[in-house]
């Protein structure tokens, strides 16, 4: 069996937006690679402690576990292209400051990692816009190779970013990497101002939403997604586990195998080559392995690599050993950011993905600490070993969370529910509001009823409700009201927009249980007040 033209590696490139965006991103990821060597190597250079040198791995990751919620309510709200164009504008501005700083040498351990927490910064906010906005690049059928060939993106750009820093450094010094970093967003500035970006459905009936409120959208429809929860156990366990190479790796290269920046760069660009060898290898892949099988394999390879590192020293076989590596980093990464993609329909998908990262950039960033304190507690060997054996253990424990559950789910809107009936002076911001349905069900049917409302319960929790319930009437055996709340009248029509056909598909099992001509009874309640006296 061969995979058909939609499972290609390379069938995104058919689509000219992408193309262009890709390749204005694969500069942009030389730059940040390039930036992400020279600090790791210049930490290395000015504070050589494992701790230290591993809080720069840590300041690039913790921003991003800070801000990727309000991020990505941002990018859910406003216009993507421009939050993308604002970002990568400041995170010039940074880049360029810190590159005159280094030029002058005038950087110090602390500037560093203040620096480097403000490029982090700029990422957090960029990140939820732009794994969001891919899916408005391609079609639906194409996402997977796309998030694949976003992979191939970042490990491209480390397979050159490092190799080239590695090679300035010891040729012309140490500030013209990070001088390339910030020419690197000039260009994907310009592709963004280039991009004829869709303008986006938006119902002007509507007020936008409120920043926190879509925060808190994105929170819940996150903790009541089962697809999305699984996906954020696996990447949870694997980036804690896997990025004590990461955190490790420039003090590995200086102290264990007794190297210079050159030798870091190749390195790091033998990680990059592998990934990209292993993203180009996935289509064929997923024939024979399911997503899980596909993680599983991808953090056995990792975790024994790890264990390399912890007690060679060959640089030859250290190269060798990288290239593995990035083969098993890729086939987790691509298979987990998929799954995320596609356990999130598009209202809520940048806030969604900005709960994945907060998760994924989070693991990193406790990650790197802590390997770096276990490290100069005990030593780098008794570090990597521990980290190699946790990640081959957590897999195993995290097996049974089933990855990309929405594969197959359709998170088009349905807008199969009927307009409510109001009295003409409901506010949008009256509220809250509850929402009865009234169920007549045959006893005989009682327990599966029961069953099919209950797994109804997360998707009204996931589009915006709380407080939900399922009463019997006392005196009418198989009378039930099904009852919500909402946090406004706005918030309940908003409801109305979300439902999916997924959604659609578990109302009419449980509506299939309803007896009588006439639709459930649906009412609604709106908190009401004495005058002079608001909500709360």
């Amino acid at each position: 069996m061969k995979p058909n033209k939609h499972e290609s590696a390379l069938a995104p490139f058919r689509h000219r937006t992408f193309t262009v965006l890709w390749l204005a991103a694969l500069i942009s990821n030389i730059g940040t690679w390039m930036h992400s060597v020279g600090a790791g190597w210049l930490m290395a250079s000015l504070s050589p402690t494992p701790l230290v040198v591993a809080l720069v791995q840590t300041a690039t990751t913790l921003p991003v576990f800070l801000f990727a919620l309000p991020a990505g309510a941002l990018a859910d709200i406003f216009n993507r292209r421009s939050l993308l164009l604002l970002t990568h504008g400041f995170m010039f501005a940074a880049a360029s400051a810190f590159a005159a700083l280094v030029w002058m040498e005038q950087v110090t351990a602390e500037l560093l990692l203040l620096f480097t927490f403000l490029l982090g910064t700029g990422s957090a906010f960029t990140a939820p816009a732009w794994q969001s906005a891919v899916p408005q690049m391609i079609p639906r059928e194409d996402l997977p190779q796309a998030v694949a060939l976003g992979g191939i993106s970042i490990n491209l750009s480390r397979a050159i970013g490092p190799a080239l820093a590695g090679m300035l450094i010891v040729t012309y010094g140490m500030a013209l990497p990070f001088a390339a970093n910030a020419i690197s967003f000039i260009i994907i500035i310009a592709a963004l101002l280039w991009w004829k970006y869709p303008t986006p459905a938006v119902n002007h009936m509507l007020p936008p939403e409120r920043v926190v409120s879509a925060m808190k959208a994105g929170m819940r429809y996150a903790w009541h997604s089962q697809p999305l929860k699984h996906t954020m156990w696996h990447v949870m366990g694997f980036m804690f586990f896997a990025n004590a190479a990461w955190g490790l790796l420039p003090i590995i290269s200086k102290n264990q195998f007794s190297a210079d920046a050159a030798f870091f760069g190749l390195l790091m660009g033998a990680i990059g080559i592998g990934a990209i060898l292993g993203a180009l290898c996935l289509p064929r892949l997923k024939i024979r392995l399911n997503a899980n099988q596909l993680v599983a394999l991808g953090t056995v390879i990792t975790a024994l690599i790890i264990g390399y590192f912890a007690v060679g020293s060959d640089p030859a076989l250290a190269i060798i050993a990288g290239f593995i590596f990035g083969i098993g980093w890729i086939l987790v990464l691509a298979t987990i950011n998929v799954s995320a993609q596609q356990a999130l329909p598009d209202w809520v998908r940048a806030r969604g993905l900005a709960v994945f990262l907060m998760v994924f950039f989070g693991s990193m960033s406790l990650g790197a600490a802590f390997w770096g304190w276990l490290a100069g507690e005990t030593s780098i060997m008794h570090a990597l070993f521990a980290a190699s054996t946790g990640a081959i253990v957590f897999t195993g424990l995290a097996y049974r969370f089933k990855l990309q559950q929405g594969q197959y789910l359709d998170f088009t809107p349905s807008l199969h529910w009927p307009e409510p009936v109001v009295r003409e002076n409901v506010t949008h911001d009256a509220g809250p509001v509850i929402i009865q349905i009234k169920y007549n069900v045959a006893e005989n049917d009682r327990e599966d009823f029961l069953h099919a409302i209950y797994r109804l319960k997360a998707a009204r929790q996931r589009d915006g409700a709380y407080h939900w319930g399922v009463y019997e009437d006392a005196a009418q055996s198989g009378c039930f009201i099904e009852h919500f709340a909402e946090e406004s009248w706005a918030a309940h029509l908003r409801h109305h927009e979300r439902v999916t056909h997924a959604d659609k598909a578990l109302q009419d099992t449980v509506l299939a249980f309803h007896q009588g001509q006439n639709a459930p009874e649906v009412r609604h309640y709106i908190a009401a007040y004495p005058p002079g006296k608001k909500a709360g």
